[in-house]
């Protein structure tokens, strides 16, 4: 959810700062019920279901430091038949100091040790690991637990001037070893002795791909909306957009429960593929900016439900992954479109994401290096629309509308019934992507859903969009960022559904199911119908 206007133009000041009053809204303990009851829908629906395992055998140390033990196999079917865990949720967040947290790194390769920084106002806390994952319908798996850990309070966030940059800088609380944890996206749970409860986000990333999906998270998108400390890159502690920060750090716990943009737009996906057992891989964007090694050979990557912040490198190295053959499957909307910078921090290993937006004239970048200057990708200096890569322009927010078929004999249709003008309350918001005529688009592309709308008084249209590049790579963007919400629709898991039903969820997940099933198989253009240019039929001449 981005506060963008509806137009490919410079946004507002009174745009941007619309993201002030939104937020995802966090069930406390009253709404366990609700919970509860939606997990077992979602049970209800999710082909393959083996029943709910027996909760997973903690390590416990009260020093946090014992290495848990060996996980076993790593092959994917492997893990996700293992038994998992009910009780990965939150109950509780309390107040906002309760208990925070955040690590020194925003992913480890397996094995490889990171620190945690903890504040909380208990005498104590625990630390619960927990892997995301299908596991028989459990949803995640408690991989390592501490013993109880001294609880302290640490000072309030630090205001860099110059940027209004937030950072808590606590000193390391424990360290995690990861020897033994499998590759994949994992919520650390904060669990204070005051019944109080917050997540930390962390991936143990993969370090090949070669044949396998890549999972591609979007930690500096995750940041960008941060407001803890009171100030993110929308707004700052006044609510305006023109006291906002123009870097923010990773050196800072997230606010909310702590992973709600994971949550939101990432974790269904993460389930569903781990349910398929196909094999997978899993990095970030801010991975990729420094390796893309990951990506040699793989078979696809998928980029989940909100990737708006992008460095050039991480652009560069998707890029090049397509044109090599790796199919791409964009499973949101606004992906790619602001161009960021990582510096270094006082701590250094550029733990700052840089972008000044609209004030981009004062980005040191500005005029010397076009290419670096973090505004929109299709900004001048150095525009270069996102429509190159994923075939949809970003244009609106915000949006509440049908996702209407076009193109129902689509291989992405397959099984889901779906009829041509065939529609899906609420499925497209609440930003959306369309193909824009006269934009840099990759062909042969084919609009497979055409879903009319109205954005801020002007009526429009949001597109889902598929092309083969010359290299074989199949391509496909979903034009709605409620693609990966879609996927637990109507099973109250998220705490909200927008309005989509059951209805909704079956279709949304028999098209992913097709969608990474057949980019699991190599480049799509070789084993799937070429696409059928249906531009000009829809929107006539450029």
């Amino acid at each position: 959810m981005s506060p963008h206007q509806a137009s490919s133009q410079e946004h507002t000041a009174a745009g941007e700062a619309r993201a002030g009053r939104r937020g995802h809204e966090v069930r406390d303990e009253q709404g366990l019920g609700r919970q509860t009851l939606g997990r077992r829908r979602f049970l209800g629906v999710c082909a393959g279901a083996a029943g709910l395992g027996a909760g997973a055998a903690a390590c416990d140390s009260p020093s946090g430091k014992k290495r848990p033990r060996a996980a076993g196999s790593h092959r994917p079917e492997a893990e996700r038949d293992r038994p998992g865990t009910r009780d990965w949720r939150i109950a509780s967040l309390g107040a906002p100091d309760a208990v925070a947290g955040y690590t020194d790194r925003v992913s480890v390769t397996p094995g490889q040790e990171c620190a945690l920084h903890v504040s909380t106002t208990a005498a104590s806390f625990r630390v619960s690991v927990f892997r995301v994952g299908w596991y028989g319908g459990a949803l995640a798996r408690l991989v390592w637990r501490s013993g109880p850990v001294r609880g302290r309070a640490r000072p309030g966030p630090r205001l860099l001037g110059a940027t209004r940059t937030v950072r808590a800088d606590w000193p390391r609380t424990l360290t995690l070893g990861t020897e033994g944890w499998p590759e994949g996206a994992y919520l650390i749970r904060l669990d204070a002795d005051h019944g109080h409860q917050r997540y930390v986000p962390l991936i143990v990333r993969s370090t090949h791909g070669a044949g396998r999906t890549v999972l591609l998270h979007a930690p500096a998108t995750w940041q960008a909306y941060n407001r803890w400390g009171g100030y993110s890159l929308y707004n700052g502690a006044s609510g305006a957009y023109e006291t906002r920060s123009l870097a923010v750090s990773f050196d800072r716990p997230y606010d909310a429960d702590g992973a709600e943009k994971f949550l939101v737009y990432e974790w269904a996906a993460v389930v569903l593929a781990e349910r398929l057992g196909l094999p997978l891989a899993y990095t970030t964007g801010t991975d990729l900016h420094h390796d893309p090694g990951v990506l040699r050979g793989a078979t696809a990557l998928v980029c989940l439900g909100h990737d708006e912040y992008w460095t050039p490198e991480e652009r560069q190295r998707v890029t090049q992954a397509r044109d090599a053959g790796t199919n791409v499957a964009f499973l949101g909307a606004n992906t790619c479109f602001r161009r960021v910078r990582l510096e270094n921090g006082e701590a250094g290993d550029e733990r700052t994401v840089v972008c000044y937006k609209s004030s981009y004239r004062t980005d040191p970048c500005y005029p010397s290096r076009p290419a670096q200057v973090t505004t929109d990708f299709r900004q001048a200096p150095g525009a270069d629309p996102e429509s190159a890569l994923t075939g949809v322009l970003y244009e609106g927010y915000p949006v509440d509308a049908p996702y209407v078929v076009h193109a129902a004999d689509h291989w992405l249709y397959e099984g889901t019934g779906a009829r041509p003008g065939e529609s899906f309350d609420h499925l497209v918001g609440v930003e959306y992507d369309r193909v824009t005529p006269g934009a840099p688009v990759p062909e042969p592309l084919e609009i497979t859903a055409h879903s009319p709308l109205v954005c801020a008084g002007r009526r429009s249209h949001a597109d889902s969009a598929y092309y083969t590049a010359p290299g074989g790579a199949g391509v496909f963007a979903t034009g709605t960022m409620r693609w990966v919400e879609g996927l637990v629709a109507g099973t109250g898991e998220l705490g909200r559904d927008h309005g989509m039903d059951s209805r909704t969820r079956a279709f949304v997940t028999r098209t992913t199911e097709n969608l990474l099933r057949a980019f699991a198989e190599g480049p799509a253009a070789r084993h799937r119908p070429a696409p059928r240019t249906n531009t000009r039929e829809l929107y006539g001449k450029a």
